[in-house]
């Protein structure tokens, strides 16, 4: 009973800040995904068994190029190419290798564009217009939320089927099927409560988030095991740390961003 309070307190917690500074401001927004990008780090560093200053200094400069300076829209792009070929690789090591190499410069790449170009992408979500629209990236968190909250309660209701056991046991095709679901029926509300976009493309969101928000979760549990640890961190209490619970929104952003760049230019 105790557990499941601290554990409430503390989601509570991280929402509330998330939130309020999401509507505080864009610089409070970014500011604050840079301090959670410094946390983040250390966890990742942690389990890549990575002892270095230099991602520190890397993640500071590219947060002030392309998240506070808007550096070049060509720079970007091609930042974001990298981005997704890197995760997507990431993709192919977790399905077909039992084990992800990580030699040291591999492990620079993963750090550079698994984690902190992936941050800088989420930074960017709600400006991708040029405006900055604090209810598009709320709706986006809302999605993942949602997507992981019921990929839980209808996998450990009704899952049988795993999959993928050999990373995260107790994940279930029923689980990931019902925040699927739940994540399609949510963009629905978050249309109706933002007035933003078309309800095709919250519908594409949810879509988008349940699918790579799910391979980030197994890529990062993937680390975890190869670290033979249970969690990235202890920073929230009840939940791990907090890589634990950014490592969907984190892997996704990317390909939430191509894809709204995507709706934009052809719209």
């Amino acid at each position: 009973m105790k557990e499941n309070i601290i554990r409430g307190l503390s989601g509570v917690m991280y929402i509330s800040i998330l939130v309020v500074s999401i509507f505080a401001s864009e610089f409070a927004f970014t500011t604050l995904f840079l301090l959670f990008g410094l946390i983040c780090l250390r966890e990742l560093q942690r389990l890549l068994h990575l002892k270095s200053y230099l991602g520190y200094f890397l993640l500071i400069g590219l947060f002030y190029i392309f998240s506070y300076m808007r550096w070049s829209p060509y720079g970007t792009s091609l930042l974001l190419l990298i981005t997704i070929f890197v995760n997507l690789f990431l993709v192919k090591d977790l399905m077909l290798v039992n084990k992800i190499p990580l030699f040291e410069k591999k492990k620079y790449v993963i750090i550079i564009f698994y984690l902190i170009a992936s941050l800088i992408f989420l930074t960017l979500i709600p400006s991708y217009t040029g405006d900055f629209t604090p209810e598009l990236v709320v709706g986006i968190f809302s999605l993942i939320w949602i997507n992981d909250t019921f990929a839980y309660l209808v996998g450990k209701n009704f899952g049988k089927k795993k999959l993928f056991e050999r990373i995260s046991p107790k994940k279930t095709v029923e689980g990931f099927m019902g925040g699927l679901v739940f994540s399609a029926v949510a963009a629905y509300l978050v249309y109706f409560f933002t007035g933003l976009l078309t309800i095709q493309v919250w519908i594409g969101l949810a879509v988008i988030l349940s699918i790579f928000g799910t391979l980030g979760d197994l890529i990062q549990s993937k680390f975890k095991r190869q670290a033979g640890v249970k969690d990235s961190g202890r920073l929230m209490p009840g939940h791990g740390g907090l890589f634990d619970r950014l490592d969907s929104i984190i892997f996704s952003s990317p390909f939430v961003y191509a894809y709204l760049q995507l709706i934009n230019y052809v719209s």
